[in-house]
């Protein structure tokens, strides 16, 4: 069996294309709130791209699931 690999926030701003540096992921935190009766992958500030990856990265169980639920849980 394939061990998952965790990969850190910044990692998954990078694959979202969003400033990956410590203060840009503060700062999306920070400005980017959703209610808790909005989905991760429905907020609308994606792009068709992001949301495609964020959701793809929860439904196969990917590697990236984790730290999108980290994102998730963040944004709330």
């Amino acid at each position: 069996m394939m061990e998952h690999m965790i990969h850190p926030f910044s990692e998954l701003f990078e694959q979202l294309g969003l400033d990956a540096s410590n203060d840009g992921i503060k700062h999306f935190i920070a400005t980017h709130k959703l209610p808790a009766n909005i989905e991760l992958i429905e907020a609308p500030f994606w792009s068709a791209a992001q949301a495609g990856f964020l959701k793809e990265g929860l439904q196969d169980d990917s590697d990236w699931a984790e730290v999108i639920d980290q994102l998730n849980i963040s944004l709330r």
